[in-house]
């Protein structure tokens, strides 16, 4: 999966890949061939006493120097240009499909899980890929370069490298597999941590009121040990690896003095080939320990491109037909045609056998006791789910036929907790509309009874609003989303029981403001309060996700006993108070 992933991202980038390969061919070509100079200095010009021959294999030694160390820097800012373009369009494609996922889908991952997979996977798959491109080439030339001129220059002694090799590779090999499921183990309690503190930060208000405080202290620091347990199990093995890498290289270092000295010693290797074979073993040791570092990181880049790679291969449940068909009808007519909606793997549908059909300049109320199905109904116009029964159509098309752009451009939806996001109350409105003027906000938030609070705000359509709107109150956060919808101007409304956090006075006068505003558009309203939708023109009552009862108000509470039973417990209620 890993090298399927970096594979689809780095071939963007070959040219400079090409470019890497070369300069360090070039750079460790030249670390290979210093130490062979060295051996000369010493053999032949120290010996001889030859200054002349010593300046010039000297200066010659430098101009190699200075070759290695401008090809290796080229090599890692090259490297690292690739890697770090890889990783944004990884974002960038993880961003996009995420935006193309049904709820289904964001509801089987989890925000805190896209999120991690978004910023702490692509990071550490970024991080592998900037080691890689430089690794991958210089190790095995330098470990192999290593061993073929060290047997090159002191072929007596040449069989400890034979033995210190394996004996290094197979301590890696055992260190490194144990730590591919600690990585896997971190990366999800990363998960966990990260939804604890997201419900925590974005429930703050829930915590306090309930004077839970200390209960989410203990449940963050459960997540928070259990994240540090498996880090530092990581850690230990970590740790363990250096320690093994060092011991291991000092051992054939002094194996390599002390038969190197036997070998000087009775005249079968030079003084100058023994220094150069210390120098292959240190480079032949550094290129197992950077081949070492980057198995060491593979394991968890392993894991975190499987959780990239998952998200990338979710098909959305919601697809988009090749060619959008175009509206045949009056786009304000939605018609729901025996329409069944069933989550995967359910005993049960959640919908079943809903039709109704909507007209211009008409209110449809959807009601029902708690769980009928009333937000996955009004779900299915924006084709934030699909129906799997049935037909809904919009504007006389099936909506699965049309293009969903252009679809949910026609429709303004007002959902159930209205989100607004960190900017202002003008680029919160114009979310609906990005060129709308300022006089059409005002005029939105007009109808919407928002335009009196907006301007006794400090800046007024220019004041900050933070994340999820927690800097203005429930109400005023639901009146700047109507408004937000009322901006567009849309053939269809949804209000997914958005006037909930409104007082009965302000929720009359913008059901009257509502009226003239949204003339050619059908209203589809989800409610809660019968008094608030005894003027709909009709009333759709949902129980168990089944219709069972369409009318008027009057209608309904004379052919509907579930309806006359919903508004008898709520007049009941209100005479009690």
């Amino acid at each position: 999966m890993l090298i399927r992933l970096l594979r689809m991202y780095l071939t963007k980038y070959r040219s400079l890949i090409i470019a890497v390969i070369a300069l360090q061919l070039v750079a460790t070509a030249a670390m290979l061939y210093l130490p062979t100079l060295n051996a000369d200095i010493i053999d032949r010009g120290v010996a001889a006493g030859d200054t002349g021959y010593i300046l010039s294999t000297g200066g010659w030694m430098l101009l190699v120097s200075l070759v290695q160390i401008v090809c290796s820097v080229a090599a890692m800012y090259f490297g690292a240009k690739a890697a770090l373009g890889a990783g944004r369009d990884m974002r960038h494609d993880l961003l996009h499909r995420v935006n193309e996922f049904s709820a289904r889908e964001v509801g089987r991952f989890g925000a805190p899980s896209l999120i991690t997979r978004t910023t702490n996977d692509v990071q550490q798959v970024q991080l592998l890929a900037v080691m890689s491109i430089s690794i991958l080439v210089t190790a095995p030339i330098m470990g192999i370069g290593g061993i073929a001129m060290g047997m090159h220059v002191a072929l007596p002694i040449s069989w400890v490298l034979v033995v210190a090799v394996p004996v290094l590779g197979i301590t890696m090999g055992l260190i490194i597999g144990r730590m591919i499921p600690a990585f896997r183990s971190m990366q999800e309690r990363i998960d966990n941590v990260n939804r604890v503190m997201r419900e925590q930060i974005t429930g703050i208000r829930v915590v306090r009121a309930f004077v839970r405080e200390r209960y989410e202290t203990q449940r963050f620091g459960v997540a928070n040990d259990e994240l540090a347990e498996a880090t530092l199990k990581v850690g230990r093995m970590t740790a363990l690896m250096f320690p093994a890498v060092m011991l291991i290289t000092n051992l054939t270092l002094i194996a390599v003095l002390w038969f190197g000295g036997h070998a000087v010693d009775d005249g079968s290797v030079e003084i100058g080939s023994l220094t150069a074979m210390i120098s292959y073993v240190m480079q032949i040791m550094m290129s197992v320990m950077m081949a070492s570092f980057l198995a060491m990181m593979a394991p968890r880049a392993g894991v975190c491109a499987e959780r990239i790679c998952e998200v990338l291969d979710t098909e959305s449940s919601v697809h988009s037909p090749a060619v959008g068909e175009e509206q045949t009808a009056d786009a304000a007519i939605v018609e729901f045609d025996d329409v069944e909606f069933r989550y995967p793997g359910a005993a049960e549908p959640v919908l079943c056998g809903v039709s109704f059909t909507t007209a211009p300049g008409t209110t449809t109320a959807i009601v029902g006791s708690t769980g009928s199905g009333k937000t996955t109904l009004v779900n299915l116009i924006p084709r934030l789910l699909d129906t799997t029964g049935g037909v809904l159509r919009i504007g006389g098309v099936d909506v699965r036929d049309q293009d969903p752009d252009l679809l949910r451009s026609g429709i303004g939806v007002v959902p159930q907790r209205p989100y607004l996001f960190s900017g202002t109350v003008a680029t919160n409105l114009r979310h609906g509309k990005p060129d709308a003027t300022d006089d059409e906000l005002w005029e939105a938030l007009t109808v919407a009874q928002a335009a009196d609070f907006v301007r006794a705000m400090p800046d007024g359509l220019d004041t900050a609003i933070s994340q999820g709107g927690t800097t203005v109150s429930g109400g005023q956060r639901q009146r700047l989303a109507i408004a937000r919808a009322l901006v567009r101007r849309p053939a269809v409304y949804v209000f997914d029981d958005s006037f909930s956090a409104l007082d009965l006075t302000t929720d009359a006068r913008l059901r009257a403001a509502l009226a003239p505003a949204t003339r050619d558009s059908a209203m589809i309203v989800v409610a809660q309060r019968i008094s608030t939708i005894t003027g709909a023109d009709q009333i759709v009552v949902l129980d168990a996700g089944t219709v069972v009862g369409i009318g008027t108000h009057d209608e309904l509470l004379e052919s509907c006993p579930t309806y006359a039973e919903i508004a008898e417990s709520q007049l009941s209620i209100g005479a009690a108070q």
